[in-house]
């Protein structure tokens, strides 16, 4: 897209009263979308899908810039996973109802349904996408947006993502590629579980090599590097949801998500969610020590407590022993496979209580397979990480032609 000259860029700026671009080495792709709105989209009615982490680079709410700009015409919210303000808790339904900033409608899309209906779409021309994805295939704004896509393509609107910062980077790679005999709203495509993509680029996987067939727009953003993590872009951290709440949480969260699918608790609530894991029958001096005698690359492990929140579903209100993944060095820590070594350790060390929910489902889901499982249940773990390491090889050679950056 072709900026504007600094002088008409100010003009634009005063217009719609938010400070000047404060320097950062990355401009998200909504700093670009807004500065230079494609003609084909002047004047046009837009329907936008978003969260409290569509933000620009100050940090100001994408919903107030559209609304107040002179170039389109906002007329319809949707809200993910968490509601357009981000403060529902996991799995919590979102209602349906109107902005009180904008009195915009906001429809939801984690309620009765998960993508925009005919009805939601009806005075819609065009759909924009604009939230903060954590790089982790589980993470349901990824889902979200494929759907929404699929709704786009059915009424004939174009599809326009504001493309955003991985958070974890986009050169690491980890787990393996989604069994579609397994697909769900946790993880709906085959790729990679650790995927290194931003969300533009897996709109244009999406699009392309799943056949969705939108007419798809990816505002890019503008100096971000494959190898850059959050905190090297210069744009303000706004927590994706209400338990990842800084960026080690983000890194941490690929292999960490494994715990919500067993009797172990991940410390929701606490000052450090799915950053430990606890239980009240856990061993912890001897799990910490046994997952350091390992030696793995990046990570420590810390037996300590936590106090579990009044409420939460496992072990409510209860001082909890539990371990820590304290990260050393993200660039060399594999979260999939440290996690998963951890799981079988506790697993082996507490044969009479661990055991996962949803007799074992919900792990299948996140897994995207079935064997996972099975090889833990087998003692066969490490055989599953061998074939995921060759997964994540084949998806760094697939991925290649849908990425935007270098």
């Amino acid at each position: 897209m072709i900026l504007p000259s600094v002088g008409l860029l100010a003009l634009i700026l005063a217009a719609q009263q938010v400070p000047p671009l404060p320097a950062a080495p990355v401009r998200p792709g909504v700093e670009q979308f807004l500065a230079d709105v494609p003609a084909p989209l002047r004047g046009k009615r837009v329907g936008l899908i978003t969260n409290h982490t569509g933000v620009d680079a100050r940090g100001v709410s994408i919903i107030d810039r559209l609304f107040a700009s002179p170039d389109v015409k906002l007329v319809a919210l949707f809200a993910p996973e968490h509601g357009i303000r981000g403060t529902a808790a996991d799995g919590a339904k979102i209602p349906s109802g109107v902005d009180r900033n904008t009195g915009l409608p906001i429809f939801s899309l984690y309620g009765d349904v998960r993508r925009p209906t005919a009805r939601m779409l009806a005075n819609v021309d065009a759909l924009l996408f604009d939230m903060q994805d954590v790089g982790a295939r589980p993470y349901t704004y990824i889902s979200t947006m494929g759907l929404a896509m699929r709704a786009a393509k059915e009424k004939g609107i174009p599809f326009i993502v504001l493309d955003r910062p991985n958070p974890i980077g986009g050169h690491i790679v980890e787990g393996g590629i989604l069994d579609t005999a397994f697909r769900s709203f946790t993880g709906m495509y085959p790729i990679a579980l650790r995927h290194g993509m931003t969300i533009g680029e897996l709109a244009r996987m999406f699009n392309d090599r799943f056949r969705i067939g939108a007419e798809l727009v990816v505002v890019p953003m503008l100096g971000w590097k494959r190898e850059m993590w959050f905190d090297e872009t210069g744009l303000p951290w706004v927590n994706p949801s209400p338990n990842i709440r800084r960026l080690e949480t983000a890194i941490h969260y690929p292999g960490t998500v494994f715990i919500e699918a067993t009797n172990l608790s991940e410390a929701r609530g606490t000052d450090r969610p799915l950053e430990q894991a606890g239980a009240p029958w856990l061993r912890a001096r001897e799990v910490a020590d046994s997952m350091n005698a390992m030696a793995l690359p990046g990570v420590r492990f810390e037996a300590t407590r936590f106090m579990s929140v009044r409420g939460t579903a496992k072990y409510p209100n209860a001082s909890i022993p539990a371990i820590r993944f304290v990260m050393t060095d993200r660039e060399v820590y594999r979260p999939v496979r440290t996690v998963l070594l951890f799981v079988d350790l506790v697993r082996r060390m507490h044969p009479g209580k661990f055991r996962w929910q949803e007799r074992g489902a919900g792990v299948d889901r996140l897994a995207g397979t079935g064997a996972l499982r099975k090889a833990i249940a087998e003692g066969r773990l490490n055989q599953v990480l061998a074939d995921w390491e060759a997964q994540s090889r084949e998806f760094l050679s697939i991925r290649r032609e849908y990425l935007l950056y270098e």
